[in-house]
């Protein structure tokens, strides 16, 4: 028995010596350290020895064990060195090639047309205020002037939840909403931007959902002239200092009187040109004094305040900033379209 533990030893250190990987290596120890292994079927025929022999054996058989257990353990280190340096080896970085080219976002042309007229408006001493944009029939129409029967309530026009909800269609609720809170004290100063819904069909200058920008200004001794020249200062800032404005007289029930807004062509410079069709204007918006009778509905003694408003549509004024001739393209989310309004600050 004595013999056949040192053939074990000496089988099981050329193998050890031999292995090269650490699964080979594993496979090993339990061969010959394991309840079936060689050294274990030797140890269960000592038994059949005396008790002389029988302590000889165990004592050798410990030993072989010992020494296996410790060639194991040595091997296994050699290996798991080798393995980390050829690891190494094979993720070898070298820093002298060019860095990868990693994609980076940039900012939403509707985003940055709205951050451009929050902090234009601000700096103004405006207010922004928000509402919900699943809106009460109340809010969304009767207050601003807008009664039972009236067309703007068409079922073509707005999305109706129920009869008393729907999807607001501007942005003007919010307006409501701020003047009835102020409980007829004035100042008050704001716009409201946010998403609007419409039953419209989609086409290259409509959209079933846009954002919109609305303004509102109420306070004792307020006049037109005060609208225009905030209304001047917003094309400037908007489309270049030479720009300028007229007002075309219109109707919307919210105000009294109202008017169209029109820009001067910044493409021509008021010259004429295809994007203004020839006339050296552009429309851009709506606006007016508020309606004595919303500033009443709404809490506010019109003998003793008035107030302008406007809107602006978040779309159009992109649209117009940066010649984009299909409102469509913002909402396809196509990368190629947006990369054309990375700019350096975005980097």
């Amino acid at each position: 028995m004595l013999d056949q533990l040192h053939v074990i030893e000496k089988e099981a250190t050329e193998k050890i010596q031999a292995c090269q990987d650490l699964k080979t290596l594993n496979d090993l120890r339990v061969l010959y350290l394991g309840k079936k292994g060689p050294i274990q079927e030797v140890m269960k025929k000592m038994k059949e020895l005396d008790k002389e022999e029988r302590a000889k054996v165990g004592q050798v058989s410990n030993q072989v064990k010992q020494e296996i257990t410790k060639l194991i353990e040595s091997k296994k280190e050699v290996l798991e060195q080798k393995a980390i340096e050829d690891q190494i080896a094979s993720e070898t970085i070298d820093i002298s090639l060019p860095a990868y080219q990693l994609p980076t976002g940039t900012i939403h042309p509707l985003s940055r047309v709205i951050e451009e007229l929050e902090d234009l408006f601000i700096g103004m001493g405006y207010d922004i205020a928000e509402g919900p944009e699943v809106e009460e029939d109340y809010y969304n129409f009767e207050l601003l002037n807008v009664p039972k029967g009236h067309p703007a309530r068409d079922m073509q026009d707005t999305f109706y939840i129920d009869e008393n909800n729907l999807l607001r269609s501007q942005t003007s609720p919010v307006q409501a909403r701020v003047m009835l809170k102020a409980k007829g004290e004035g100042p008050i100063k704001i716009i409201c931007p946010g998403k609007t819904y419409r039953r419209d069909d989609d086409d290259a200058t409509h959209s079933h959902q846009f954002m919109q920008i609305e303004g509102l200004v109420v306070d004792r001794h307020i006049t037109m002239g005060d609208l225009k020249g905030t209304l001047e200062l917003f094309a400037r800032k908007m489309f270049g200092q030479k720009r300028q404005i007229r007002f075309r007289p219109s109707y919307f029930p919210f105000t009294e009187p109202s008017v169209e807004v029109d820009i001067s062509c910044h493409n021509c410079d008021g010259k004429g040109c295809a994007m203004c069709k020839h006339t050296g204007w552009i429309e851009a918006l709506g606006a007016g004094m508020v309606n004595p009778h919303v500033l009443e509905m709404c809490g506010f003694d019109p003998q003793e305040y008035q107030g302008f408003a406007f809107g602006i549509g978040v779309e159009r004024v992109a649209m117009l900033k940066y010649g984009i001739d299909n409102i469509r393209s913002f909402y396809t989310d196509d990368l190629r379209f947006l990369e054309q309004f990375t700019r350096k600050d975005d980097e």
